[in-house]
Protein backbone atom coordinates (compact mmCIF):
# COMPACT_ATOMS: atom_id res chain seq x y z
CA UNK A 1 0.00 0.00 0.00
CA UNK A 2 1.79 3.38 -1.06
CA UNK A 3 2.65 6.29 1.43
CA UNK A 4 0.41 8.50 -1.14
CA UNK A 5 -3.01 6.43 0.29
CA UNK A 6 -2.15 6.46 3.87
CA UNK A 7 -1.87 9.99 3.04
CA UNK A 8 -5.35 10.53 1.88
CA UNK A 9 -6.84 8.45 4.18
CA UNK A 10 -6.42 10.80 6.82
CA UNK A 11 -9.13 13.13 5.02
CA UNK A 12 -11.28 10.37 3.66
CA UNK A 13 -10.71 6.71 4.47
CA UNK A 14 -13.51 5.29 2.96
CA UNK A 15 -12.98 7.11 -0.36
CA UNK A 16 -9.79 6.29 -0.60
CA UNK A 17 -9.76 2.90 0.34
CA UNK A 18 -12.10 2.48 -2.68
CA UNK A 19 -10.47 4.25 -5.08
CA UNK A 20 -7.15 2.32 -4.14
CA UNK A 21 -8.80 -1.12 -4.40
CA UNK A 22 -10.49 -0.66 -8.07
CA UNK A 23 -6.86 0.47 -9.12
CA UNK A 24 -5.46 -2.53 -8.39
CA UNK A 25 -8.54 -3.99 -9.91
CA UNK A 26 -8.06 -2.61 -13.19
CA UNK A 27 -7.52 -5.38 -15.41
CA UNK A 28 -8.92 -8.24 -14.00
CA UNK A 29 -11.76 -9.60 -14.64
CA UNK A 30 -15.23 -8.05 -14.52
CA UNK A 31 -16.51 -10.41 -11.52
CA UNK A 32 -13.41 -9.77 -9.75
CA UNK A 33 -13.57 -5.88 -9.67
CA UNK A 34 -16.89 -6.40 -8.97
CA UNK A 35 -16.38 -8.26 -5.67
CA UNK A 36 -13.29 -6.13 -5.09
CA UNK A 37 -15.47 -2.50 -5.23
CA UNK A 38 -18.25 -4.20 -2.94
CA UNK A 39 -15.65 -5.70 -0.26
CA UNK A 40 -14.11 -1.98 0.08
CA UNK A 41 -17.25 -0.48 0.19
CA UNK A 42 -18.00 -3.21 3.37
CA UNK A 43 -14.90 -1.60 4.91
CA UNK A 44 -15.34 1.66 4.89
CA UNK A 45 -18.37 1.37 6.06
CA UNK A 46 -17.28 -0.74 8.71
CA UNK A 47 -13.79 1.74 8.80
CA UNK A 48 -16.57 4.92 9.25
CA UNK A 49 -18.31 2.96 12.01
CA UNK A 50 -15.56 2.56 13.87
CA UNK A 51 -14.69 6.39 13.51
CA UNK A 52 -17.65 7.87 14.55
CA UNK A 53 -17.84 5.20 17.59
CA UNK A 54 -14.23 6.62 18.43
CA UNK A 55 -15.29 10.15 18.11
CA UNK A 56 -18.26 10.02 20.28
CA UNK A 57 -16.58 8.31 23.08
CA UNK A 58 -13.92 10.86 23.14
CA UNK A 59 -15.93 13.70 22.79
CA UNK A 60 -17.94 12.33 25.96
CA UNK A 61 -14.74 11.60 27.85
CA UNK A 62 -14.20 14.93 27.38
CA UNK A 63 -17.14 16.27 28.45
CA UNK A 64 -16.97 14.29 31.98
CA UNK A 65 -13.79 15.03 32.39
CA UNK A 66 -12.10 18.81 33.70
CA UNK A 67 -11.30 21.24 32.35
CA UNK A 68 -14.60 22.33 31.35
CA UNK A 69 -14.89 25.32 28.57
CA UNK A 70 -17.95 26.43 30.56
CA UNK A 71 -17.54 29.98 28.69
CA UNK A 72 -17.22 28.59 25.14
CA UNK A 73 -20.44 26.31 26.16
CA UNK A 74 -22.35 29.31 27.20
CA UNK A 75 -21.49 31.01 23.68
CA UNK A 76 -22.78 27.96 22.18
CA UNK A 77 -26.09 27.56 24.43
CA UNK A 78 -26.71 31.10 23.61
CA UNK A 79 -25.85 30.54 19.81
CA UNK A 80 -28.21 27.34 19.97
CA UNK A 81 -30.62 27.57 21.55
CA UNK A 82 -31.43 31.81 22.29
CA UNK A 83 -31.17 32.75 18.49
CA UNK A 84 -33.52 29.53 17.60
CA UNK A 85 -36.22 30.54 19.84
CA UNK A 86 -37.91 33.30 17.50
CA UNK A 87 -38.10 30.59 14.96
CA UNK A 88 -39.29 27.67 17.04
CA UNK A 89 -42.11 30.14 18.53
CA UNK A 90 -42.99 30.40 15.07
CA UNK A 91 -42.98 27.42 13.99
CA UNK A 92 -44.64 25.45 17.14
CA UNK A 93 -47.89 28.39 16.79
CA UNK A 94 -48.31 26.91 13.60
CA UNK A 95 -48.15 23.88 14.12
CA UNK A 96 -50.12 23.96 16.80
CA UNK A 97 -52.81 25.57 14.89
CA UNK A 98 -52.66 23.48 11.78
CA UNK A 99 -53.47 20.57 14.17
CA UNK A 100 -56.22 21.99 15.97
CA UNK A 101 -58.05 23.10 12.88
CA UNK A 102 -57.78 19.66 11.25
CA UNK A 103 -58.86 17.54 14.26
CA UNK A 104 -61.52 19.66 14.80
CA UNK A 105 -63.50 18.44 12.44
CA UNK A 106 -63.16 15.11 12.91
CA UNK A 107 -63.71 15.27 16.70
CA UNK A 108 -66.98 17.29 15.85
CA UNK A 109 -68.66 14.31 13.72
CA UNK A 110 -67.87 12.16 16.66
CA UNK A 111 -69.27 15.15 19.43
CA UNK A 112 -65.72 14.63 21.13
CA UNK A 113 -64.91 18.51 20.84
CA UNK A 114 -63.88 18.50 24.39
CA UNK A 115 -61.18 16.28 23.44
CA UNK A 116 -59.11 19.60 21.10
CA UNK A 117 -57.04 20.24 23.99
CA UNK A 118 -55.70 17.10 25.22
CA UNK A 119 -55.03 15.74 21.37
CA UNK A 120 -53.16 18.38 20.73
CA UNK A 121 -50.98 18.96 24.14
CA UNK A 122 -50.40 14.67 24.24
CA UNK A 123 -49.69 14.88 20.27
CA UNK A 124 -47.21 17.78 20.83
CA UNK A 125 -45.76 17.26 24.25
CA UNK A 126 -44.78 13.34 23.28
CA UNK A 127 -44.10 13.40 19.61
CA UNK A 128 -44.02 16.68 17.20
CA UNK A 129 -42.61 19.16 20.05
CA UNK A 130 -39.02 17.00 20.07
CA UNK A 131 -38.95 15.86 16.64
CA UNK A 132 -40.14 19.49 15.03
CA UNK A 133 -37.92 21.54 17.33
CA UNK A 134 -34.92 19.08 16.92
CA UNK A 135 -35.25 19.06 12.80
CA UNK A 136 -35.53 23.09 13.12
CA UNK A 137 -32.17 23.34 15.19
CA UNK A 138 -30.60 20.80 12.87
CA UNK A 139 -31.30 22.65 10.19
CA UNK A 140 -30.45 26.37 11.51
CA UNK A 141 -27.74 25.53 14.08
CA UNK A 142 -26.70 21.84 13.36
CA UNK A 143 -25.83 23.03 9.89
CA UNK A 144 -23.42 26.56 11.33
CA UNK A 145 -21.41 23.97 13.47
CA UNK A 146 -20.48 21.19 11.26
CA UNK A 147 -19.44 24.39 8.01
CA UNK A 148 -17.71 26.00 11.29
CA UNK A 149 -15.71 23.01 12.02
CA UNK A 150 -15.05 22.15 8.36
CA UNK A 151 -13.31 25.40 7.50
CA UNK A 152 -11.67 24.97 11.07
CA UNK A 153 -10.02 21.69 9.26
CA UNK A 154 -9.40 23.43 5.72
CA UNK A 155 -7.76 26.46 7.54
CA UNK A 156 -5.75 23.81 9.53
CA UNK A 157 -6.94 25.81 12.89
CA UNK A 158 -7.66 22.62 13.83
CA UNK A 159 -4.44 20.77 13.32
CA UNK A 160 -2.72 23.91 15.19
CA UNK A 161 -4.52 22.97 18.40
CA UNK A 162 -3.04 19.99 17.82
CA UNK A 163 0.52 20.82 17.37
CA UNK A 164 0.63 23.37 20.44
CA UNK A 165 -1.01 20.01 22.38
CA UNK A 166 -4.60 21.65 22.67
CA UNK A 167 -7.59 19.32 22.58
CA UNK A 168 -9.43 20.11 19.25
CA UNK A 169 -11.92 17.75 21.20
CA UNK A 170 -12.35 19.40 24.25
CA UNK A 171 -12.08 23.20 22.43
CA UNK A 172 -14.48 22.22 19.14
CA UNK A 173 -16.96 19.29 19.80
CA UNK A 174 -17.78 19.52 23.50
CA UNK A 175 -19.15 22.85 24.20
CA UNK A 176 -21.48 21.67 21.19
CA UNK A 177 -22.02 18.50 22.63
CA UNK A 178 -22.90 19.86 26.17
CA UNK A 179 -25.16 23.23 24.38
CA UNK A 180 -26.84 20.89 22.29
CA UNK A 181 -27.90 18.51 25.49
CA UNK A 182 -28.79 21.69 27.34
CA UNK A 183 -30.77 23.74 24.61
CA UNK A 184 -33.18 20.84 23.10
CA UNK A 185 -34.87 20.29 25.65
CA UNK A 186 -35.56 24.07 26.74
CA UNK A 187 -36.74 24.77 23.26
CA UNK A 188 -38.80 21.40 22.67
CA UNK A 189 -40.35 23.24 25.74
CA UNK A 190 -41.04 26.16 24.16
CA UNK A 191 -42.27 24.83 21.05
CA UNK A 192 -44.89 22.73 23.06
CA UNK A 193 -46.25 25.76 24.66
CA UNK A 194 -46.54 27.77 21.82
CA UNK A 195 -47.71 24.61 19.56
CA UNK A 196 -50.53 24.70 23.02
CA UNK A 197 -51.39 28.36 22.51
CA UNK A 198 -51.74 28.18 18.78
CA UNK A 199 -54.25 25.46 19.03
CA UNK A 200 -56.20 26.93 21.45
CA UNK A 201 -56.31 30.52 19.08
CA UNK A 202 -57.84 28.32 16.60
CA UNK A 203 -60.24 25.93 19.22
CA UNK A 204 -61.19 28.42 20.78
CA UNK A 205 -61.02 32.21 18.98
CA UNK A 206 -61.93 30.78 15.45
CA UNK A 207 -64.09 27.76 16.07
CA UNK A 208 -65.75 28.84 19.33
CA UNK A 209 -64.56 26.13 21.78
CA UNK A 210 -64.55 27.08 25.97
CA UNK A 211 -61.37 28.18 26.83
CA UNK A 212 -62.41 26.06 30.33
CA UNK A 213 -62.91 22.60 28.04
CA UNK A 214 -59.98 23.20 26.16
CA UNK A 215 -57.28 23.43 29.04
CA UNK A 216 -59.00 21.62 32.07
CA UNK A 217 -59.61 18.19 30.15
CA UNK A 218 -55.76 18.42 28.88
CA UNK A 219 -55.14 18.49 32.54
CA UNK A 220 -56.85 14.85 33.18
CA UNK A 221 -54.82 13.36 30.32
CA UNK A 222 -51.69 14.73 29.94
CA UNK A 223 -49.31 12.65 32.43
CA UNK A 224 -45.99 12.86 34.02
CA UNK A 225 -44.37 10.59 31.50
CA UNK A 226 -45.60 12.35 28.82
CA UNK A 227 -43.79 15.55 29.99
CA UNK A 228 -40.44 13.19 30.89
CA UNK A 229 -40.66 11.28 27.37
CA UNK A 230 -40.51 14.21 25.49
CA UNK A 231 -37.47 15.63 27.54
CA UNK A 232 -35.78 12.33 27.28
CA UNK A 233 -36.24 12.35 23.82
CA UNK A 234 -34.54 16.50 23.42
CA UNK A 235 -31.68 14.92 25.21
CA UNK A 236 -31.30 12.61 22.68
CA UNK A 237 -31.91 14.25 20.05
CA UNK A 238 -29.32 16.83 20.78
CA UNK A 239 -26.60 14.15 21.53
CA UNK A 240 -27.17 12.96 18.09
CA UNK A 241 -27.43 15.66 15.94
CA UNK A 242 -24.08 17.35 17.98
CA UNK A 243 -22.26 13.81 17.72
CA UNK A 244 -23.55 13.60 13.65
CA UNK A 245 -23.17 17.57 13.02
CA UNK A 246 -19.47 17.93 14.82
CA UNK A 247 -18.30 14.60 13.03
CA UNK A 248 -19.41 15.77 9.48
CA UNK A 249 -17.36 19.00 10.06
CA UNK A 250 -14.72 17.50 11.88
CA UNK A 251 -13.81 15.04 9.35
CA UNK A 252 -14.66 16.84 6.26
CA UNK A 253 -13.00 16.52 2.86
CA UNK A 254 -10.31 19.60 2.03
CA UNK A 255 -11.98 22.57 -0.38
CA UNK A 256 -15.09 24.20 -0.81
CA UNK A 257 -16.58 21.53 -1.96
CA UNK A 258 -15.46 19.13 0.95
CA UNK A 259 -17.46 21.69 3.63
CA UNK A 260 -20.72 22.14 1.38
CA UNK A 261 -20.63 18.35 1.16
CA UNK A 262 -19.85 17.62 5.05
CA UNK A 263 -22.72 20.39 6.07
CA UNK A 264 -25.31 18.55 3.45
CA UNK A 265 -24.85 15.33 4.65
CA UNK A 266 -24.51 16.35 8.62
CA UNK A 267 -28.34 17.74 8.03
CA UNK A 268 -29.17 14.87 6.15
CA UNK A 269 -27.99 12.32 8.20
CA UNK A 270 -29.21 13.83 11.40
CA UNK A 271 -32.29 14.51 10.22
CA UNK A 272 -33.00 10.49 9.23
CA UNK A 273 -31.35 9.64 12.65
CA UNK A 274 -33.96 11.29 14.68
CA UNK A 275 -36.47 9.97 13.39
CA UNK A 276 -35.10 6.43 13.43
CA UNK A 277 -34.42 7.35 17.37
CA UNK A 278 -37.33 8.76 18.25
CA UNK A 279 -39.21 5.46 16.77
CA UNK A 280 -37.53 3.30 18.94
CA UNK A 281 -37.20 5.75 21.66
CA UNK A 282 -41.39 6.06 22.18
CA UNK A 283 -41.37 1.98 21.07
CA UNK A 284 -39.77 1.67 24.90
CA UNK A 285 -40.98 4.72 26.65
CA UNK A 286 -44.74 4.46 25.39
Amino acid sequence: MSADFLMNTNDNAGQALIEHLQSRAAGRRPELRIITTAGAWFLSVLGDLGRTGVFLTRTLYCSATPPLKLGLTLNQIWFIGWKSIGVICLMGTFSGMVLALQAYPTLRKVGSEAFLGPLVAVSLIRELGPVLSALMVTGRAGSSVAAEIGIMRNNEQIDALELIGLSPLRYLVTPNLLAFLVALPLLAAIFDVAAILGGYLVGVKLLGLSAGTYFAEMGDFVQMKDILGGLYKSASFGLLVAWVCCYKGYYTRPGAQGVSAATTQAVVNASVRILACDYFITSLLF
